[in-house]
């Protein structure tokens, strides 16, 4: 027998540590050679780790929610026999490539040292010179006894419904033998509206917050704290681009199934040319801002795990049915948990929609560090004064849609941003413009 320590590789470039998401295997399962044991989380996307050897686990690094530093033991493996020397050339390598801490890490922590050490010296001289016992606090005054309450008579089968309901049986007027019976309960509930309780009494419940939770809490926080955002939002008459779509999907043959989303992303891809501030990223640290040429688009998409943003990369050549393929394709892959690294990576422009729950108008929160974001709202029925070609008014009743963008005020002015969602706005009331080169 012998014992292989299979170390945390060296999985991404600049990662320094990784997250355990959920283990498939515990301590003295069987792990066999090339099997997933470990999803392992990173701030790219959750990596699966696979055993490079057969054999029983004797010990793991911590409990889902702990972080690994790269280079540090995973997991300890009972072997049958000798390890082969390339398994374990291959283990070392593997973990060269861990990155040593930055400067500026080495900063914070002999701050930190220093900061311990003066803490310390400060509770040493504490010790030495102990500060004299606070006086003795004054006696407090006896409390008034509370009046005797009106004995109350009623069954035990009485009092506790009264007692789930809310009802305070001396409000409840007895019957004729000075007992309260259930009667008397119900003819005081059916005067007296607004004693059943509004829900079943439920515990506490603690949660710990890890894996792709634990990435969205901590991402929202950095964008909110780093990013002055700003928010617009406009009306958009889609009545002509709903019926677009409906006569697109009756002839659409064995293509996808359009929805709004692939329409919209041709609007945006359209109008982003004479707007390349908004389709960009920004390094605040470097202060470079990056306009992109290409636009490769998130699309948040919600999953049992919480919140993810696939990336439809080369979004602008793409068509409608291509569009929407891979609309499909993505959140797919997100809500299964199939999601490739790169499908995850190297967004410039994010859309985010909660479909048919849009309401009224949204304030969305920027993926950093992108500087914009876009959130189309519920469509919705109203009447609105249509101007004919005779030039007379009518009241119509038309689609509506409200389009949000959140934007980085260091980055984008609000005259930009209000220009690029009008020159949208063009397009989506006239949509024959969509389907023209």
């Amino acid at each position: 027998m012998a014992k292989f320590t299979f170390n945390m590789p060296d999985i991404g470039e600049g990662i320094a540590e990784a997250e355990i998401v959920q283990w498939h295997k515990k301590v003295g399962d069987i792990v066999q050679e090339d099997e997933e044991f470990v999803d392992m989380m990173t701030d790219k996307a959750t990596v699966p780790m696979e055993s490079p050897v057969t054999g029983k686990i004797l010990e793991v690094a911590g409990e889902e929610g702990d972080m690994v530093s790269i280079g540090s033991m995973l997991v300890v493996i009972e072997v049958e026999g000798e390890v082969p020397d390339e398994v374990i050339e291959e283990n070392e390598a593997a973990t060269e490539a861990a990155p040593a801490p930055s400067p500026k890490d080495k900063e914070v922590e002999e701050r930190l040292e220093v900061e311990n050490s003066d803490a310390s010296d400060a509770d040493d001289a504490m010790a030495a010179d102990p500060a004299p016992p606070p006086a003795p606090a004054p006696a407090p005054a006896p409390e008034p006894a509370p009046a005797a309450a009106a004995k109350v008579l009623a069954s035990p089968a009485v009092r506790k419904r009264a007692k789930e309901l809310g009802v305070d049986l001396g409000q409840v007027k007895p019957s004729e033998e000075g007992r309260i019976r259930h009667g008397d309960l119900d003819q005081f509930l059916s005067y007296n509206s607004g004693y059943a309780p509004a829900a079943k009494t439920r515990g506490d419940e603690e949660r710990k917050v890890i894996g792709m939770r634990r990435r969205i809490a901590e991402n929202m926080a950095a964008s909110k704290r780093n990013i002055p955002h700003f928010t617009y939002v406009e009306e958009c008459d889609v009545t002509d681009l709903e019926l677009l779509r409906a006569q697109l999907n009756d002839s659409r043959g064995d293509k996808p199934k359009l929805t709004i989303l692939p329409m919209l992303i041709t609007a945006i891809c359209k109008t982003l040319p004479e707007f390349p501030m908004i389709n960009a990223r920004y390094d605040d640290e470097g202060g470079v801002v990056t306009r992109h040429g290409a636009v490769n688009l998130g699309m948040a998409a919600q999953t049992d795990a919480g919140l993810m943003v696939p990336v439809i990369k080369n979004a602008h050549s793409r068509n409608l049915w291509q569009l929407a393929n891979e609309i499909s394709r993505l959140a797919d892959a997100a809500r299964n948990g199939t999601a490739k690294k790169e499908d995850m990576e190297g967004g410039t422009l994010t859309v985010t929609s909660l479909g048919p729950l849009g309401g009224v108008a949204t304030t969305p929160v920027i993926n950093r560090p992108e500087v914009a974001i876009i959130g189309p709202n519920r469509i919705i029925e109203r009447p609105m004064y249509v101007t004919g070609s005779d030039g007379t008014e009518r009241v119509e009743k038309r689609k509506l849609m409200n389009i949000s963008i959140s934007c980085d005020h260091r980055v984008v002015d609000g005259f930009d941003a209000a220009s690029f969602i009008q020159a949208l706005k063009k397009l989506l009331e006239t949509p024959a413009l969509i389907l023209v080169d």
